[in-house]
């Protein structure tokens, strides 16, 4: 489904977002975001399992109208005062997409630049390829926007 822990892609590397006053219209703006339609529920205190590395995050605040989780009023990026233990999760959204599991990393690899090339999955420990079988243009928005190249 499209649901799981909310990791953005900042600088180089995953990052979670706490989930103080994580509520549904934050969870409406990431659920329209990855593409994945209108939110069934906001998920909090590490609902999906504790992230790693840096939290990015803290007291978003969005209207529910923005396109992006960015443009949404937070702290500032970086200041927080949360645990892993207070990761968000994203919405369980309707309209599965494969693509869409935020325990796994995507990267862009032989391609010149980070916003191109063979599309490779972390899971379980190591990198692996996507088959091209039903490959289309939203499955590469989808791809393009998660690993923040637009």
């Amino acid at each position: 489904t499209c649901s799981g822990r909310l990791e953005v892609f900042h600088n180089g590397s995953w990052a979670t977002v706490c989930d103080d006053g994580w509520d549904m219209r934050d969870a409406r703006v990431v659920c329209r975001q990855v593409g994945c339609g209108e939110p069934v529920e906001a998920k909090i205190d590490a609902h999906f399992g504790e992230g790693t590395g840096p939290i990015l995050l803290d007291n978003v605040e969005c209207s529910g109208d923005e396109s992006s989780l960015e443009q949404c009023s937070h702290q500032g990026m970086g200041t927080h005062d949360c645990y892993h233990k207070e990761d968000a999760g994203a919405a369980e959204c309707p309209n599965v997409s494969p693509l869409l599991f935020q325990e796994m990393s995507l990267r862009l690899v032989n391609g010149g630049d980070t916003c191109s090339g063979r599309l490779e999955v972390f899971h379980n420990g190591s990198w692996a390829t996507v088959c091209d079988d039903g490959w289309d243009m939203r499955d590469a928005r989808v791809v393009c926007r998660q690993v923040g190249c637009g």
